[in-house]
């Protein structure tokens, strides 16, 4: 089978824009499911409109992808990862336009987030070892000006498309992307499992104090508004009752000097590291909807920092201690 050079040029420019493509769409995709605040740059509409973009691209890779798969030179292992790709990519972008409609929250065992996380993951990685084995470098040429216009025009499609779908089969989202909920969901980090603990054995070790139940909701409670926003894709707004941590802090006599940073743990081991300036905007609560906490949300004490994604909301809490490692030296994502 002959190939022309244009049908060349336009397979590579395709793969460049495609790979440009997934690139922006994970960068944007993280950032939004990470950052707890509301940016100027509306980080998930452009994670939507990379994914639009790709598919408006769809039918021009489908025939790059046709004549891959008819040319006899090319090997099985090159032709099973461009369908490996492909899957990948679809199973991406379609579990984050259906997550994005709120009807669907769960497929079999899996979250519609953790299927579109996982495939996404299985798509850096394919595209990875696409580049790797068939290499595709960018040239001067790539960039005049039927490109450029190519280029707009794709934006252009991609804006509208986006806009389209937010109006007719979206529902209203925040910034993270998460859909809301009326009530809270019980999630943990991983394989945290639900902590059953009876409140006559429990406590929380603050600095050198412990704190029991009883001793934890004689000191002055707050009752405050608050957004919890999941890296399930989900959010909620509640009331919670609590004690600000620069308050329990000063009750347990904790010197407000000498340490970088308030490691606040779990029961399970599962911890988080919050810098002193930020202390009074970080409660531990024992109260929701002014109803003592369930064991799937965290009874009998957990964090809720507002501003900050789920994941940071600590359950279960046993131990809030200073420490000399600074806020900044732990994971954006926690691992463990």
């Amino acid at each position: 089978m002959r190939v022309s050079f244009r049908a060349r040029q336009g397979g590579r420019r395709i793969d460049l824009a495609l790979g440009l493509l997934i690139a922006a769409g994970v960068l944007t995709g993280t950032a939004a499911n990470t950052i707890g605040v509301n940016w100027p740059l509306d980080l998930i509409q452009l994670h939507a409109g990379a994914a639009l973009a790709i598919l408006l691209l769809a039918p021009w890779k489908y025939v790059v992808i046709r004549r891959g798969l008819g040319n006899q030179r090319r090997g099985r292992g090159k032709k099973a990862l461009s369908l490996t790709l492909l899957v990948f990519v679809l199973v991406t972008i379609g579990s984050g336009l259906l997550h994005s409609t709120g009807k669907v929250e769960d497929v079999g065992p899996l979250t519609l987030m953790q299927i579109h996380v996982g495939a996404a993951i299985g798509a850096l990685l394919a595209v990875a070892l696409h580049f790797v084995g068939h290499y595709v470098r960018p040239r001067r040429t790539d960039v005049d000006r039927r490109a450029l216009l190519r280029l707009g025009v794709l934006g252009a499609g991609a804006a509208a498309a986006t806009a389209a779908w937010d109006t007719w089969a979206a529902t209203e989202r925040r910034f993270s992307g998460s859909v809301p909920q009326e009530r809270l969901l019980v999630t943990s980090w991983f394989d945290d499992g639900i902590q059953r603990i009876d409140q006559t054995d429990w406590h929380v070790r603050v600095g050198a104090t412990t704190f029991d139940l009883a001793a934890l909701l004689a000191l002055p409670h707050e009752r405050f508004t608050a957004v919890l926003d999941c890296t399930s894709g989900w959010y909620s707004s509640q009331q919670w009752d609590g004690v600000r941590l620069s308050a329990l802090l000063e009750a347990a006599g904790v010197p407000t000097d000498g340490w970088r940073s308030l490691e606040v743990r779990s029961t399970t081991g599962y911890a988080r590291w919050f810098g002193p300036g930020t202390l009074d905007d970080v409660w531990l609560v024992t109260a929701i909807d002014g109803r003592p906490l369930t064991y799937g949300h965290g009874y009998p004490a957990r964090l809720a920092a507002p501003g900050r994604r789920g994941f940071w909301w600590v359950k279960w809490v046993t131990s809030i201690q200073p420490s000399a490692r600074p806020p900044w030296a732990q994971s954006v994502f926690p691992l463990s």
